[in-house]
């Protein structure tokens, strides 16, 4: 599902017209990457946990070459979802 389905799908469910469902999401996505830059996570119930972590520096390997290169530190966004989405996943995806 792309943004322009998950909107028209979110709007036709809401009731709200495309341009306000579009509105509210860039809303909430703001809302969520300012939390992010301030450090905190963000929970959605019943969906799960996004938050920044710290990936440290490391060496990686190129295989083609053998050469080592170090790789800085750097955040990245980490989601975890709530157990029931991974049970359901789990199952394939059914019910």
């Amino acid at each position: 599902m792309n943004n322009k389905e998950f909107i028209s799908e979110l709007s036709s469910r809401t009731g709200y017209s495309v341009d306000a469902t579009q509105q509210i999401v860039r809303q909430v996505i703001e809302r969520m990457s300012q939390s992010f830059d301030e450090g905190d996570s963000v929970f959605m119930a019943g969906f799960g946990t996004f938050e920044v972590k710290k990936r440290l520096e490391r060496i990686i390997v190129n295989p083609s070459t053998m050469q080592r290169m170090m790789v800085p530190p750097k955040l990245v966004l980490n989601f975890k979802p709530v157990q029931s989405i991974k049970d359901k996943l789990k199952k394939g995806g059914a019910e």
